[in-house]
C-alpha cells in the first residue's frame, strides 16, 4: 500500500508542474489525425466482409519461440503488432496515415504541452483471453520488463522514460523528463501490453513455446515448432466493435506455414497448400506464374503500388572490420557493382536503383541541394557530408550495361590506390602485402546469385569475395553478433522515421548485439541528426533533419546501394479477397476475408 501511495503522490506533484491538454482518442506526430472522433471504421476495411474460414500464409524460414520480444530465437509471425492477433498495443496505428494512432486498449491519451508527461486511460472493458482484466499494473509491468529484457530497440525506447506511475487500475502516467522527444509518446502508445499474471519475467529472455496470453482477437490454437502456427478467433474478444477493429480480422482461423527454402515454398503454393504469398523473385514474378491454378483463375497475381519510402537495400559493409575501415575502399567497391547489367540479365529489368535511405518520397535528399535548415544541422560537422551530396549532385554509379564497364573500373582503381591498395600479380594488396579479401554471408539462392555476380566483377580488379550460403538460423545468429564482413540487408522506411534510427545508426547501437546497426556506424553527426528529428518543432524542421541524416549516411558509403521494386508482389487464392482501396502502407493482411 505504501508503494502505491508514494506513486500517487509523485503523480500529483508532477502533474502540478505541467500544463495538460485535453485527453484525445487519436493523436498524430505532426498535425492532426485524418479521422475525427466517432469515426466508424478505417477506410481500408470492409465492414461487410464475412467472418469465416481459414486463411493460410506461406512463410520462408522457421521459428523456435512464441515470445516476439526476446533477443534470443526467431519468433512465430502474427502474435504481436503490427498484425497483433494475440498481443495488442495501447493504441493502433492507421495504415493510411504517416503516423497517426487511434484508441484501442487505451481509450484516450493525454500528452502534456511540454512533452514531459503522457497519460493513458485504459478502456474499462479490456480483458485478456483468459478473463483477467487488463490493468495499469500490466502496462507498467510490460514497460519495465521490455526495457530490461526486450529487444535492443525496445530497451532504447523505454529507457528514455524517467518513471511510470499508476494512480488507479485504469490510468498510467509516464514521466518523460525534459527529453522533448515528440515521437516518444507515440512509441509508448504502440507499446505491447503483456499479461503480468501469465508472463515468466525471470526467463523472459529465453526461447519458449509456452502459448502467450493476450488481449487480442485471437488465441494460439495449434503450434508445430518450426513448421506452423494457427490462431483461432476468441469468441469473447472485448474489442470487436471498436472502430479500429471493424472489418478487420475476418478469418475464423489464421495459419502460418513455414518452409525451409524458396523453391519448396513456391511449389507448395502451386499445389494449393496455402492462400497468400509475397513474391520477392522478379524472374518468377514475370515468368513463373503460368501453372494450372493461375491459368484457370483459382489464384491470381495482386501487384500493389508502393506509396511509402522504399528504404535502403544494400550490400552492407561491416566497418568494424579493418578491410572496410577506409571509406574510399567502400566507395570503390560500389563502382564495381553493375546494376544496369544485373537488372537486365538477372531480374527482367523490373527493379529501380536505390539512391537514398528514404527513396521515392519527399524524405529523400537525393537530387536536392541542402536547405538552410539542413546546413545548420550539419554546420558543426563539416566533413560529415561530401560536397556533391550536399548539393544534391550525387547518384549511384551508372554503367554502360555491359557487365565490364571500363570507366567505372578505372574510378574504383583510383579510389583503391588512394586508400593504399595496389595491384600485384593480379591480386589487390595493401602495403603489408595482405590481399583485399572478404566474405559475404547470404541466406537464399537469390542472394547467392547476386553475390556471385558481384564476386566476378571484383575478381577483375584482383579482389576476392567468398560467398557463403548458410541456413536461416545460422544466418541470423551471425548477423545478430555482427559476425560477418558483408551481408545483403534492407532497412525499411516508413513515412515517419524517428527513434528506430538510433537502433540502426546511433553510436550506442554500434556494439550492442541484436541492434540493426549492421554497418557499425558511429558518428556524432548521425546522432545529432537523429536528435534533431526527434526534437523538431514542426514538420519542416523534422524534414530538414531527415534529409541531413540521409546525406550523412550516403556520404558514409556504408552500403553498396541495390534496388527496389515499384510494387508489392502479392499472389493469393481467388477465394481470398481484399478491399478495393489500398492504404498508404500497402498490403494489409488483417483486412483479408474468404468467400468460398
Amino acid at each position: 500500500m505504501r508503494k502505491i501511495m508514494l506513486g500517487m503522490a509523485a503523480c500529483f506533484v508532477f502533474g502540478a508542474q505541467v500544463a495538460l491538454a485535453e485527453p484525445k482518442t487519436a493523436i498524430a506526430l505532426y498535425g492532426v489525425p485524418v479521422l475525427t472522433a466517432g469515426f466508424d471504421h478505417f477506410p481500408y476495411a470492409n465492414i461487410e466482409a464475412p467472418k469465416k474460414g481459414t486463411i493460410t500464409f506461406g512463410v520462408m524460414g522457421t521459428f523456435d519461440t512464441l515470445n516476439p520480444y526476446s533477443v534470443r530465437g526467431i519468433a512465430a509471425q502474427g502474435i504481436a503488432p503490427p498484425i497483433g492477433l494475440v498481443i495488442q498495443s495501447l493504441m493502433v496505428r492507421s495504415a493510411d496515415e504517416p503516423f497517426s494512432l487511434y484508441a484501442s486498449v487505451a481509450q484516450s491519451v493525454d500528452i502534456s504541452n511540454d512533452l514531459s508527461r503522457v497519460t493513458f486511460y485504459i478502456d474499462p472493458r479490456v480483458h485478456f483471453s483468459d478473463g483477467h482484466p487488463l490493468t495499469s499494473a500490466d502496462v507498467i509491468f510490460s514497460w519495465s520488463l521490455l526495457k530490461e529484457k526486450g529487444k535492443p530497440n525496445l530497451r532504447g525506447y523505454y529507457n528514455k522514460v524517467i518513471a511510470a506511475d499508476a494512480p488507479d487500475p485504469k490510468t498510467v502516467i509516464f514521466n518523460l523528463g525534459d527529453s522533448h522527444d515528440r515521437e516518444l509518446p507515440m512509441i509508448l502508445a504502440l507499446m505491447p501490453v503483456l499479461a503480468q499474471h501469465a508472463t515468466d519475467a525471470d526467463h523472459f529472455d529465453e526461447t519458449t513455446l509456452k502459448v502467450p496470453i493476450g488481449s487480442g482477437p485471437y488465441r494460439v490454437s495449434d503450434v508445430k515448432a518450426g513448421e506452423s502456427i494457427s490462431y483461432q478467433r476468441d469468441p469473447n474478444f472485448w474489442g470487436r466493435d471498436l472502430p479500429v477493429n471493424k472489418g478487420m480480422y475476418n478469418a475464423h482461423v489464421y495459419r502460418y506455414d513455414y518452409y525451409r527454402d524458396a523453391n519448396t515454398l513456391f511449389e507448395a503454393f502451386k499445389a494449393g497448400l496455402y492462400d497468400v504469398r509475397s513474391e520477392d523473385n522478379p524472374t518468377r514474378w514475370v515468368t513463373g506464374y503460368d501453372f494450372p491454378r493461375m491459368l484457370d483463375g483459382r489464384a491470381a497475381k495482386d501487384p500493389i503500388p508502393v506509396r511509402t519510402p522504399k528504404g535502403m537495400a544494400g550490400l552492407v559493409f561491416n566497418t568494424r572490420h579493418a578491410v572496410f575501415s577506409d571509406i574510399r575502399t567502400r566507395e570503390a567497391l560500389s563502382y564495381l557493382f553493375d546494376f544496369e547489367w544485373i537488372n537486365t540479365v538477372l531480374f527482367e529489368g523490373v527493379y529501380k536503383r536505390t539512391g537514398s535511405y528514404f527513396e521515392g518520397s519527399d524524405l529523400s535528399s537525393n537530387g536536392k541541394p541542402a536547405s538552410a535548415g539542413e546546413r545548420a544541422i550539419l554546420a558543426p560537422y563539416p566533413d560529415a557530408v561530401r560536397l556533391d551530396i550536399l548539393e544534391g549532385q550525387w547518384h549511384p554509379p551508372v554503367s554502360d550495361g555491359s557487365g565490364r564497364d571500363r570507366a567505372n573500373a578505372r574510378k574504383a582503381f583510383e579510389l583503391l590506390q588512394a586508400a593504399g591498395w595496389s595491384l600485384h600479380k593480379g591480386v589487390m594488396t595493401n602495403a603489408k602485402g595482405e590481399p583485399l579479401a572478404f566474405e559475404i554471408v547470404v541466406v537464399s539462392r537469390v542472394q547467392e546469385r547476386l553475390a556471385l555476380n558481384f564476386s566476378e566483377s571484383l575478381q577483375r580488379l584482383g579482389i576476392k569475395m567468398t560467398v557463403r550460403l548458410v541456413d536461416d538460423v545460422q544466418y541470423w545468429q551471425r548477423v545478430a553478433a555482427f559476425d560477418f564482413d558483408m551481408i545483403q540487408f534492407t532497412w525499411g522506411a516508413s513515412p515517419s522515421p524517428g527513434n528506430e534510427q538510433y537502433n540502426r545508426w546511433g553510436s550506442r547501437s554500434k556494439d550492442r548485439q541484436g541492434s540493426l546497426n549492421y554497418a557499425g556506424a558511429s558518428s556524432p553527426a548521425i546522432d545529432t541528426a537523429i536528435d534533431s528529428m526527434l526534437g523538431a518543432p514542426s514538420r519542416d524542421a523534422w524534414l530538414d533533419a531527415v534529409h541531413a541524416l540521409d546525406r550523412i549516411l550516403i556520404s558514409g558509403f556504408y552500403v553498396v546501394p541495390l534496388f527496389h521494386a515499384p510494387e508489392q508482389w502479392i499472389v493469393r487464392n481467388s477465394s481470398v479477397k481484399r478491399p478495393d482501396y489500398t492504404p498508404l502502407f500497402g498490403f494489409t493482411p488483417e483486412t483479408l476475408w474468404r468467400e468460398d
